[in-house]
This record gives structure tokens, sequence and C-alpha cells, in this order.
């Protein structure tokens, strides 16, 4: 029985680091992409550093590296920064979620 505690509790301390770094990553680049309109390119530029700072905590190298460069791009040329950050999302979906084993029982 505690062999499957440990294995759960190791489940949930991936998921938990998943949902502090991914989930907040996405959350915050969809909210930047859809308010993009009334943001100074400074906020987004602020904002995708912070986006690109938490996949690269995760280990999401590529998407990191194209957040970056959109955080960059925004403040001088706009098409480009639009560019990279559909790349760095597109990249971003592509990493799979830690799924949780089913039927997992801990008494």
């Amino acid at each position: 029985m505690e062999i499957s505690r440990k294995k759960l509790r190791e489940e949930v301390l991936k998921r938990t680091e998943y949902v502090k770094t991914c989930v907040l990553a996405r959350e915050l680049c969809l909210l930047v992409r859809t308010n993009r309109a009334v943001l100074e390119p400074k906020d987004v530029h602020d904002m995708c550093l912070h986006i690109s700072g938490l996949c690269k905590e995760q280990g999401c190298e590529e998407p990191s590296e194209l957040c970056r460069k959109a955080a960059e791009a925004v403040l001088t040329d706009e098409k480009k920064y639009l560019e990279l950050c559909a790349q760095s999302c597109t990249k971003c979906g592509e990493s799979r979620r830690p799924r949780p084993k089913k039927a997992t029982y801990v008494a």
C-alpha cells in the first residue's frame, strides 16, 4: 500500500508542477493574445518574457525560445511577433501533458 501512495504522490506532484508552469503559461498567453489591442507593447513584452520563463522551467526549450523572440519582436515588428507567438503556441501544444493513471487506490 505504501508503494501505491508514493506513486500517487509523485503523480500529484508532477501534475502540480505542470499546472504551475504549462497551464499558467497557456492561460497567460491566451490572455495576452486576446487583449493585445488594449495592451502596450511593453506590457506584452514583459508578459511574454514571463511566459517564456515558465516554459523554460518546464524544460520546453523551443517554445520558450520562440516566446522570448516574440517578446523582443513585439517592440519593433507586430507581424513578426504574431508569427513567432503562433509558432510558440503550436510547439507548446505538441507537448503532452502528464496523465494520471486510472484506478489508483489509496487507503
